[in-house]
């Protein structure tokens, strides 16, 4: 477990203010205590300062999760946002989406919100812009990126995507098994030939 660097740290940034803006700054400056970032084999926690000093005491093999975490830098330096960091996104999102309730499994499967399933869009959302989907009672159900701004999604037709999928509550029981774990595979060989090994046997 080790702090992130200053690339780490820009990259992470850029991505939780495609979601919330700069208010990003109440994550760091918060009023009950002090918080912080830390990478732990890849996965990048969000953890009190208390609990991270704990951590530390941990053998890093032994050590499998602290905090929250926000999500997994690529083998190519690219971070990818986790649904597990979603109650901070809906905390401090600035664009948001409401989708119907005849759309909210559609979306907690992993789909796309069509403008069918669009319930409502904060005023002047801009295209390409990270939002937070909701069901029409407020509950978070995931978060995506526009397709359309919320101008263009007055105009479309019933089967335009409105919002692409990201991630959603869903994950929690689709991905149950291996959900905040490595994929423990064999990649040395092809998957056909790991298939006709398996066989063969």
């Amino acid at each position: 477990m080790r702090g992130l660097t200053e690339e780490e740290t820009k990259i992470v940034f850029e991505k939780l203010s495609t979601y919330i803006g700069r208010n990003i700054k109440h994550l760091i400056d918060r009023p009950d205590e002090e918080y912080c970032f830390r990478l732990q084999k890849e996965r990048v926690y969000y953890l009190s300062v208390a609990l991270a000093n704990k951590a530390q005491h941990a053998d890093k093999k032994l050590l499998v999760h602290m905090g929250t975490c926000f999500g997994k830098f690529t083998k190519s330096m690219k971070f990818r946002l986790h649904v597990t960091a979603l109650d901070y996104l809906a905390q401090f999102a600035k664009y948001k989406v409401w989708v119907k309730p005849s759309s909210e499994l559609s979306f907690v499967y992993g789909n796309n919100v069509l403008k069918a399933g669009l319930g409502r869009i904060t005023e002047n959302t801009p295209q390409h812009q990270g939002v937070v989907v909701y069901s029409m009672s407020d509950i978070p159900l995931g978060f995506g990126v526009t397709a359309r701004s919320t101008q263009d999604c007055r105009k479309l037709p019933a089967t335009d995507v409105v919002v692409f999928h990201q991630a959603d509550v869903g994950e929690y029981l689709r991905e149950e098994e291996t959900f905040g774990k490595k994929h423990k595979r064999d990649n040395s060989q092809p998957d056909n030939k790991r298939n006709k090994r398996v066989k063969s046997e």
